[in-house]
This record gives structure tokens, sequence and C-alpha cells, in this order.
């Protein structure tokens, strides 16, 4: 093991100097939260792919691969598809906005008054996904280490903290899109082919499986529906993914660059449930199906080529976890603390030159990061945590969210109702049915999509001035702006 831990040693070392590097270039608010709003193609979509595809799709689809064959690749495969949905229809639109999060946006379209609640529902979502990611290192570095649970968050967490909170988003786009090419490598061109030949190839799979592991539809229909509302539905409107929209160079990056990153996800989605099919050849009685990925890697790798897709798994984790933090933060210090105090930007002068800004920014990822990793310390199921999270974003988001992109007479009324009561609604039907249900994100989006559409039409249209300056914002001729839109009090 002695060439496996060092090659994980050189990888978390690389983490840290980018985010060394990535702290020089981070001088104001645009380049700490968004690189500068100017990635090209290339790391604008290694960077995509790497943000969506964590330990989830990484070990969780090897995971449903093992359970199901074939047909584990649809959560993976409804992830890609919203990264498809998203470039292809709305991410222009949203990079021409110039905003740095999902809250901003409500408030252009809706006159601002959302961007407290829909903050805090945004902030909700985003803290249990970095929390999901976080303790994800506890499986990884315990078959590397063998170090206990708590040890391997803090370990884990802490350099994910450190780069981040040193570089903001461009030492998370560097480390990212080495994250890209090393799970490209790791689990697309070596775990993949080794784990079909171990199982004695895909003829002898057949033989070994019943037929249902290579039926496309095994897993159920109504399990395909749910991811495809919870997944592909949550990658139009996380503030994760959305942040990654805004670090676009133009509008054509933003709409190629990520429609290869879809695509990119379809592939690796059909491959990790192939490895997860393999390894139930290989190993037929595990105890639990998310052990199917650490197994394969630990008994059936060479050494060297082990420690190459551990740290595949590693980076897995490793790019969500540090997506989901910068978009906590930045939540958390622009939609909420920020609006809750009276104003963007500070009255000692916060972003004459973007030293402050940057200075508070950071301060918030060191703040969340701590949080999640105290969180992930005491919280054990990730199963729930993740499901908590997207039924907070798509019940309470997606429908003003997607209404204020798509239809005109959805109001503030409208948009702040549907918030409030789908938010509300799908914890007590958590509460009722249990968090693993499917009826809470079901009925929570159909009472939004209700009290939206009822609001809205018995409230006033929105303003023609404010719905102009939206049309300007969204055609990409207005300036972006020098402070929140929402926000005006201080001025």
């Amino acid at each position: 093991m002695a060439v496996d831990y060092i090659v994980i040693v050189v990888y978390l070392a690389g983490m840290l100097a980018m985010g060394w590097w990535g702290m020089r270039r981070a001088k104001s608010k645009s380049e700490f939260l968004v690189a500068g709003r100017r990635l090209g193609p290339g790391m604008y979509s290694g960077t995509m792919a790497a943000i969506v595809l964590g330990g989830a799709s990484t070990i969780g689809g090897v995971g449903l691969g093992y359970q199901y064959g074939l047909s584990g690749a649809w959560m993976v495969v409804t992830i890609g598809l919203g990264i498809l949905a998203l470039s292809v229809f709305f991410s222009a639109r949203i990079a021409r906005l110039k905003v740095y999060t999902v809250s901003e946006m409500l408030d252009l379209r809706y006159g601002g008054r959302a961007g407290v609640i829909s903050g805090l529902v945004m902030w909700a979502y985003t803290l249990m996904l970095a929390v999901t990611s976080t303790i994800a290192y506890a499986t990884i570095f315990d078959v590397l280490f063998d170090v206990n649970r708590t040890l391997a968050i803090v370990l884990g967490g802490s350099i994910v903290v450190a780069y981040s909170t040193l570089g903001g988003m461009w030492s998370i786009t560097l480390t990212d899109m080495v994250q890209f090419v090393v799970k490209t490598i790791g689990v697309l061109l070596l775990l993949l082919p080794i784990a079909v030949v171990k199982a004695g190839g895909f003829g002898e799979m057949k033989d070994q499986l019943p037929t249902s592991y290579f039926d496309p539809l095994g897993i159920g229909g109504e399990t395909i529906f749910t991811y495809v509302l919870i997944y592909t539905f949550g990658m139009l409107i996380g503030q994760d993914i959305w942040q990654r929209v805004f670090t676009a160079g133009s509008d054509r990056t933003a709409k190629w660059g990520g429609t290869v990153a879809g695509t990119y996800c379809l592939v690796y989605a059909v491959a990790g449930a192939v490895i997860g099919t393999a390894a139930k050849v290989l190993y037929p009685k595990l105890a639990s199906p998310d052990d199917a990925f650490a197994t394969i890697v630990k008994d059936e790798l060479p050494m060297g080529v082990r420690g190459l897709v551990l740290a595949a798994a590693l980076a897995a984790v490793m790019s969500t976890s540090s997506g989901a933090l910068i978009a906590c933060a930045t939540v958390a210090n622009n939609d909420i603390w920020s609006r809750l105090r009276g104003a963007v930007r500070g009255p000692e002068g916060e972003g004459a030159d973007g030293h402050d800004e940057v200075k508070g920014n950071r301060a918030f990822i060191l703040a969340m990061g701590v949080a999640v990793i105290l969180i992930s310390i005491a919280l054990n199921d990730v199963v729930e945590a993740l499901t908590v999270a997207y039924n907070l974003l798509v019940g309470g988001l997606l429908v003003p969210i997607l209404g204020g992109l798509l239809w005109k007479r959805g109001t503030a009324q409208g948009a702040l109702a549907s918030v409030a009561v789908g938010g509300l609604a799908v914890v007590g039907l958590m509460a009722a049915y249990g968090i693993l249900a499917n009826e809470p994100v079901y009925y929570g989006l159909l009472a939004s999509l209700a009290v939206y559409v009822v609001v809205s039409l018995a409230t006033r249209p929105t303003d023609e001035a404010t719905l102009t300056a939206w049309r300007e914002r969204l055609a990409g001729r207005a300036p972006e702006p020098q402070s929140e839109p929402a926000v005006t009090a201080h001025q």
C-alpha cells in the first residue's frame, strides 16, 4: 500500500498548493466567487462535470449498479439530463444576468422581495449537500488509512475548507479540473475495464446474474420518475450549479460547455452501473451495496492503480464538497447576512477595492466549513441528509425560479407564497411520511405550483419597469451591477 499512500498524499498536497495559487488570483469579489466570469469551454466543461459527479454519483452509482444492474445508472443519468436541460435552455440567459446567487435572480425578476426567504431555503440545501459530501470522506479514508470516522471527516473536510477559503472559486476551479482528469482516468479508463475483465466479460456477467440486471427499467418506473423530479429539476435551480454557470466567459461557453459536461455525466452513469454489476459477479454477498466500490478497488486493482482510483473517489467527493461549500457561504453572506444587516456592502466601505469583500466571503467559507465538519461528525445517514436537501430545493424553489424565467404573469407575492408553502409542505410531509418517502416532494411541489399560480393571478402584475430591467439583463444589455440589486437603503 506504500505506493498507494504516496499517490494519495501527493494528490492532497497538490490540492492545497492550488488553493495557495488561487489566493493570488482572487483579488476581487467577482474573482473570488465566480472566477472573474471568464472560464473557457474546456475548463468550464471539466469543472461543471466535476461538481455534479460527487461521492453519491461515484460510490453510490456503483452501489446502485451492484443492487439493480444496468438500471442503477438512472440516478446519475437524471443528473446528466438536468445539466443538459440547464445548458441548452437556460444557461445563456442565467450567465447574462451577471448575479452571484439564485436569490439575486429572483429579486431582479420579482422586484426585490424574495431574497432572504429564498436564501434561507437555498442555504439549507447547500449546507446539507456539503454535509453529505463531507460524510463520504469517512468511507474513503477508512479504506486508505484505516482511521476512525471522526478523524477521516476532519482530515478530508479540513483540506477542502483550506483550499476553498484561500482562493475561492479560482482554487476550486483549478482543483476541480484536476479532479475531473483524475476521475476520468481512475474510473472510466482504469476501474471500468479492469472490473469487466475480472468479472469474466459481459458474457459471463449475463450468465451469472438474473436477466433483471440487464433490463434498462429494472430499477422501477416510480424510482426513475422520482430521480427525474429530484435530480433533473434540482440541477436546474441549485446555487452550486448556477454559481458554475456564472463563471462562464460567454453565452456559448455556458451552453456548449455545459452540454459536453452533461454528456460526460451520461457516460459516467453507465460506467458506474457496469462496475457495480461486475462487482455483483465478483462479490455476490456484500453486506451493503455501497461497499461495492471500495471492495472491488481494494481487492482487484494492482498497487499504484489502486491509489489512483481511490484518489478518483476522493476527487469526486472533494469536487462536490467544495462547490457546495462556496455556494453555502455565498448564500449565507450575500443573501442572508448582508440583507438582514440592511446592506450588501458594509458601511465600512466594503467594495471600494474588492479587498474587504473578499475578506468577508473568505470568513464565511471558513465559518461554514467548520459548521459542515461538525454537523458531518454528528450525522450518520448520508441518504437522508441528501434527500432533505433536494426535497427542500425542489419543493421550495423550483416553481418560483422556473416561473420567473418562463411566465411573465408571475408576481413577487406568488413567488414568496410558493417558497413558503412549498418549503413548509415538504418539511411537514417528511415528518408525516418519513424522510425517504416520495410523497413529500410530490405533494410539496404541487402545493408550491398551485399557490404560485393562484396568488400571482390574484395580485397585481409585476410593474413594467421591473420587467423591462429584467429583460435588459436577460438580453445582456445591462452592465454588471456594482451592488446587489435588491438593497438600496444605504445608497
